[in-house]
């Protein structure tokens, strides 16, 4: 478990390279990214789809797998992987 971006009200600055690095450094075939929504909307925005897209891309480049993205609320998840969006 990796910490990549943490704060904002509104939104946090999320860095495709900085997820792929430790990928990397820990010799990773696969990963699954996750992020919370406090506001309890388990809808993807169009920036949470186009973020996992970038994401799924890159990793593939590097022959690694985007297995899952989850979006956490405080009491439920939403899976992209479950709802074929992965």
């Amino acid at each position: 478990i990796k910490k990549i971006s943490e704060c904002g009200i509104s939104s946090t600055l999320v860095d495709v390279r900085i997820i792929l690095q430790a990928a990397l450094l820990c010799n990773a075939s696969g990963i699954i990214i996750s992020h919370n929504h406090p506001s309890g909307n388990l809808k993807p925005s169009s920036c949470d789809i186009k973020m996992t897209t970038q994401i799924k891309e890159a990793a593939k480049l590097m022959s690694m797998t985007l297995l899952d993205h989850v979006i956490m609320t405080s009491d439920s998840h939403m899976s992209f992987a479950d709802e074929g969006l992965i």
